[in-house]
């Protein structure tokens, strides 16, 4: 029994030590293991200046910390320190401790290209310094600064009073947080939705906070979500960008970066950087900022939005939405027109070539010789179904026509299908179905190209996903064996957010000649997140295949994975599960949530001390407890039961009539963010973390212990009183700090004087089991060696020293008991710290302007730890055994976990709720 007993500890230690690295490599995958930064850094020509504008005194002295700034550079910067602007507002709002001079890639960039026009139009950029503020971590201040955004407005419109292209509304680009608040703009009482007219967000979480730290930021999610998809209709004026990072944005997942839906219906537009045209890349949370090629996109698509009547940027919403369609979702290659003609004279050929054959390539490198060649459909519309052509000079002229009245030698007039085509990183490609365009007689085209006919069946194929469970041991094999231009390969069931693969494409070919690269593209059908790869030709090239946002329920597109391929050669399509990379997909859509699990295993752990403590009269050790009551069928199946109810109206409507909130994973799940088996793996997650929290604290303790012991004299163990007049000054004073200041402060400096508690308890013990075995030795060693005492007074004096160690053994064993009830409790109350440690930051970054955090989210909560932790750190285990409540505290800690876990993923602030009440049973066993 006792061989098993030591085996039972190493087992345990290697399961998890075996789920702590899987989360340490699902956190690698995260973190490390994206595509490289292939973002140019912008530039500025000449030096930046920052010209404050003076803000209204009431304003001034309401936002003491904010500020209102004009980006200008060298001589620009000069012609505007009077203010007579002339230009196109544009307002910059930082996101989460984002500096207003983040603004300078957008001005700089939108000051030569006003330059190239000769300044007949040009934007006035503005930027508000928010004093780089934490909103992502601490909720509080996002309604001050979405009032102070809305007096900026009302100061720059007037800026531009008595003008003659007077502006009647501001645009703005809002990074990080900043994306949030201008949105927060339209729930203002007072605020008229004609302000703005066009709003661009970078990496904005839109759905939900990154991490719901505090009540003020949910309550302030929930108000500005509700308000857009209820008023949905009094926004469609306003039109809206959204812009994610892509997989390089480990902070903000690019699914939260989407817009809600139902939000504005046709005049909101959410799109991945890595699907942007011309782009092509990924962004991290800080270069999306000043990323060139995403920079250069949203510059030409402001141009292009300008009326030329008013100066300013459109009021038409429907051309807004196609600009934005033009720079960020589909670019045809050719220069915005809002009413392109819709037929053209092809005039001044010197030489029309008839080309009959299905498949045809034309290679030239002067653009001009003035050769037009006509291809006949009437002769390939029985044999095929599409036309596809290739294009590899990239300039903005057109280059394919469709003719309507041609006589067989030449084309006099002809629809231009160039707006049709779609710009690729190497080539423009357009694909058009003959069915589509049955008036069309020829198909006209020049310049450098490749054409083909075909069936559409022909170029698709159908290739199943490999199983989540095969762990990349089997895979999915696909050869294209014709000769064409173009394949679609469809990713059969590949349509959720934890499925990850690896795709290998092998190219080879028949000859070695040099060939223009391939372009693989993986596209996403319901939103827009492709992913583009340029490969050369032959090789081998290696593709990452996960989702940014799960297929709709009502969708049943299926994601391809384009092939835009040479002609002679051949194409190996090989699938497999990535386990690493579903790894990392579970931390990066559920991270946030790990606390929660941790926390929970640990009350569980708590709970099973507790009940111990009734059964065998000692508190057992952490780490032994968390392997017997740490176990997911004691909670998860109530949850799933519950989420699994909420389906059905009948059981909504009795649990909203409860007044009871809805439960977190139901609301994942309408969100495409949870998937059965989630909560088993992150509760299993949590256990692993638990465990080696509690082998690094437990180690921690010993450490500090060991250097305690030797540079102090350790005390008499002794017994405290719970309540003591200067106990009770202390829990005051911290109440007051609390009060006044910031209730994180007070619960960090409870916390830090229970540990040092903690600590001089564990150097005591061990000073106290030194002792003992110290004195045990020299008993034994008087024993053995004197003889010239009597039977009666050596049994005496063994008798003495039996009751006196006796006493000393049960006064450390209760010790013992105390220490690793105060660990476990110590344990919890470390999560609880670095749940509220945000505020904190908030409140020290921010003490120069107010001493108080006003809204303090923790004030109250920190009065009842300070209370509690005074308590618990003076008790002792011999007070909880006698106490009639030890059985009601020990039942608690499973349903309290229970509850957690159903109500605390999506609000990580309950979390300390519910960790208070179950401990507040614990203060009430010592004292009752």
């Amino acid at each position: 029994m006792g061989r098993v007993g030591r085996r039972l500890p190493a087992v345990a230690a290697l399961f998890y030590g075996a789920l702590a690295a899987l989360v340490l490599l699902g956190v690698r995958d995260v973190l490390f293991l994206y595509e490289e930064n292939r973002c140019s850094m912008t530039y500025m020509y000449e030096y930046p200046e920052y010209l404050k504008i003076k803000l209204p005194k009431k304003t001034a002295r309401r936002y003491p910390a904010y500020e209102l700034y004009l980006y200008g550079e060298g001589n620009y910067a000069e012609e505007n320190k009077n203010l007579l602007l002339t230009g196109i507002p544009v307002l910059f709002l930082p996101g989460n401790a984002g500096s207003y001079r983040q603004v300078r890639s957008l001005g700089s960039i939108a000051l030569r290209k006003a330059e190239d026009v000769d300044f007949k139009y040009h934007f006035n950029f503005f930027s508000v310094n928010f004093n780089e503020e934490l909103v992502a971590l601490y909720g509080g201040s996002l309604q001050r600064q979405t009032k102070f955004v809305h007096e900026c407005i009302k100061v720059i419109l007037k800026l531009y009073r008595d003008r003659e292209f007077a502006p009647t509304s501001v645009a703005i680009v809002g990074h990080s947080m900043g994306g949030l608040v201008a949105r927060a703009l339209l729930t203002l009482k007072n605020f008229k939705p004609d302000l703005i007219n066009l709003l661009i967000t970078q990496a904005t979480p839109h759905i939900a906070p990154v991490m719901p730290l505090d009540k003020y930021l949910t309550d302030f999610y929930t108000a500005v979500n509700n308000h857009w998809i209820l008023k949905a209709q009094d926004l469609r004026n306003l039109t809206t960008l959204s812009v994610a990072g892509g997989f390089r944005d480990y902070q903000v997942r690019s699914g939260l970066a989407f817009l809600p839906r139902l939000s504005q219906h046709d005049s909101a537009l959410s799109v991945v950087s890595s699907a942007v045209p011309r782009a092509w890349v990924s962004t991290d949370h800080l270069s999306i900022v000043w990323c060139k090629e995403l920079i250069l996109a949203t510059i030409r698509a402001f141009f292009d939005l300008i009326d030329e009547n008013t100066r300013q940027i459109t009021e038409d919403p429907k051309k807004r939405m196609s600009v934005l369609n033009h720079h960020f979702v589909r670019h045809p290659a050719k220069i915005f027109e809002e009413n392109p003609e819709a037929f053209k004279e092809l005039t001044g050929a010197l030489m029309w070539i008839t080309v009959k054959a299905s498949k045809w390539t034309y290679s030239v490198y002067n653009d001009s010789d003035g050769k037009y060649f006509t291809f006949p459909l009437a002769s390939h519309r029985k044999s095929y179904s599409h036309v596809y052509c290739a294009n590899s000079m990239l300039d903005t002229s057109s280059w394919i026509y469709g003719c309507m009245n041609s006589n067989s030698s030449m084309c006099l007039e002809a629809t231009d299908l160039s707006w049709r085509a779609e710009l690729l990183p190497t080539t423009k490609v357009v694909m058009l179905k003959l069915q589509d365009y049955p008036s069309l007689s020829h198909v006209v085209i020049q310049y450098t190209l490749d054409c083909e006919f075909f069936k559409e069946d022909s170029r698709t194929v159908q290739l199943p996903v490999t199983h989540l469970f095969s762990f990349g041991l089997s895979s999915s094999k696909i050869l294209l064996n014709s000769t064409g231009l173009l394949y679609n390969v469809q990713l059969q069931h590949f349509n959720q957010i934890y499925q990850a693969f690896k795709i290998y494409i092998e190219s080879h070919c028949q000859s070695l000649k040099e060939r223009k690269p391939s372009v693989y593209r993986l596209h996403i059908p319901w939103s827009h997140e492709d992913s583009i790869i340029v490969a050369k030709v032959p090789s081998s090239t290696e593709i990452s295949a996960k989702l940014h946002i799960a297929q709709p329920q009502n969708d049943s597109r299926v994601p391809e994975l384009n092939i835009y391929s040479s002609s002679d050669c051949q194409y190996e399509v090989i699938l497999k599960t990535s386990l690493l990379q579903v790894l990392g997909q579970i931390i990066r859509f559920h991270a946030g949530a790990l606390p929660v699990y941790i926390v929970s295993n640990i009350l569980l752990t708590y709970g099973g001390q507790l009940s111990t403590l009734i059964s065998t009269g000692q508190c057992s050790d952490f780490s032994l407890e968390l392997v017997r009551t740490a176990k997911p069928y004691k909670v998860e199946p109530l949850i799933s039961i519950v989420v699994f109810l909420q389906g059905f109206n009948w059981f909504r409507e009795i649990w909203e009539s409860l007044s009871l909130p809805e439960v977190d994973a139901a609301v994942l799940s309408s969100q495409d963010a949870w998937f059965p088996l989630v909560s088993l793996i992150l509760f299993l997650f949590g256990t692993g973390i638990a465990y080696w929290s509690g082998v690094f604290f437990s180690t921690s303790l010993r450490l500090f212990s060991s250097l305690w012991l030797t540079l102090f004299r350790p005390t008499v163990l002794q017994k405290d009183r719970l309540i003591t007049p200067r106990r009770l000054w202390g829990v005051l004073s911290l109440a007051l700090v609390s009060w006044t200041t910031c209730g994180a402060f007070a619960v960090v400096i409870i916390y830090l004087q229970y540990l040092f508690k903690v600590i001089k308890l564990h150097v005591n013990v061990r000073a106290e089991q030194n002792m003992l075995n110290g004195d045990s030795d020299h008993l034994k060693e008087t024993s053995q060696n004197s003889s010239i005492h009597t039977i009666k007074n050596q049994s005496s004096t063994d008798s003495i020293s039996e009751a006196t160690q006796s006493l000393s053994n049960n006064t450390i064993a209760e010790a013992v008991n105390s220490l690793k009830m105060h660990v476990t409790v110590l344990n919890l109350f470390t999560w609880i710290v670095l749940l509220n440690l945000p505020s904190l930051i908030y409140w020290l970054k921010n003490l120069r302007y107010n001493v108080k955090l006003d809204p303090d989210p923790c004030r109250s909560t920190a009065i009842i730890i300070v209370c509690i932790l005074e308590i618990l750190m003076n008790s002792s285990t011999s007070e909880v055994k006698s106490s009639k409540l030890l059985k009601i505290a020990a039942k608690v800690p499973l349903p309290l976990s229970v509850a957690m876990l159903a109500f605390g993923q999506m609000h990580l602030y309950k979390v300390p709720h519910f960790v208070m009440f179950s401990l507040l049973l614990h203060v009430l066993c010592c004292i009752v």
